[in-house]
């Protein structure tokens, strides 16, 4: 329960900071931390306008949306303290309930009968497919170098004891930061500020949410932000005393969204015909994290 609630508590900040550094980069004040938080507050307040073209799967696809993302949650550990649902092969069912939120948000795009939206959705679709692999090779080589099925098994059993394991961790890192940035439709796959359609990717898709339904789709966005920098934080948190397991998880959440704030700052957004090549190239360095494993095991055996 305790892991549950801080990955609730750092998806509270988590957006806040990533504008900040972003206006702290290019020289503005900005809004500050909980700006999002407080946008999301005020949709919350507000009721959903539907189009007559939609049925219920638009009207269901947020309420899912939100809810795969909390069920995916559930099952991340932090140290010594075990994750709210633990079974072995929990992993699989972390990316399929994520599968099955961004399965209704691409048939729920669908629904409202835009082409618009159609085209995002077939885009979303198209990079999370190709994302997945890269996820189950990091998870995969973990579970080889710990011998564990299971989150709650995996991750604790972690530690940086020698290059090699440091080097694992490092690499792992650096995948999950970059999937990190897939899944939440961010630079260089795709800019949430853009206004142009033709380029829009999870934007074109949510053009017809509104009120309630779109603070929903917005707070799942955040809660997979702190997500994913839960499980970059468990790499290296079975490494420090027990007694500094928060304030290690809470250092990595803030330096995960300060690193995403100035990847935004920095650099530009893909042309749309590179994005396949880019998790391509995520995938052979998932890969070659596989490679490295089976080359500590050896070593070890």
């Amino acid at each position: 329960m305790t892991s549950f609630a801080l990955i609730l508590f750092a998806a509270l900040f988590f957006d806040g900071l990533i504008v900040r550094t972003k206006s702290v980069c290019s020289g503005r004040k900005g809004p500050g931390v909980f700006q999002p938080l407080k946008d999301v507050a005020r949709l919350m307040r507000k009721g959903a306008v539907y189009s007559p073209t939609t049925g219920w799967v638009f009207k269901a696809a947020p309420i899912v949306q939100a809810a795969s993302v909390v069920m995916a949650c559930a099952v991340i550990p932090l140290g010594e303290y075990g994750a709210l649902l633990s079974f072995r092969g929990d992993f699989v069912f972390f990316a399929y309930v994520l599968a099955l939120g961004k399965f209704f948000g691409i048939v729920g795009a669908l629904d409202t009968g835009s082409s618009f939206e159609g085209m995002g959705a077939a885009r979303e679709a198209l990079y999370s497919m190709l994302a997945e692999p890269a996820f189950f090779m990091v998870v995969g080589s973990l579970s080889l170098l710990t011998g564990f099925v299971s989150f709650a098994d995996i991750l604790p059993a972690i530690h940086l004891s020698g290059a090699m394991s440091c080097a694992i961790a490092v690499v792992a890192a650096g995948v999950l930061l970059v999937l990190e940035l897939i899944e939440n439709s961010r630079l260089p796959v795709d800019d949430p500020k853009t206004h142009l359609e033709l380029t829009m990717v999870h934007e074109v898709m949510i053009l017809d949410n509104s009120g309630f339904d779109l603070g929903l789709i917005l707070a799942a966005g955040y809660l997979k932000f702190a997500m994913y920098a839960a499980l970059i934080a468990n790499l290296f948190v079975g490494s420090v005393p027990d007694a500094w397991d928060v304030p290690a998880f809470l250092a990595v959440q803030a330096a995960s969204a300060v690193s995403i704030g100035v990847v935004e700052s920095f650099m530009a957004r893909a042309r749309m015909n590179h994005n396949p090549q880019f998790i391509f190239a995520l995938t052979s360095v998932a890969l070659l994290l596989v490679f490295g494993v089976l080359l500590a095991v050896g070593n070890f055996r």
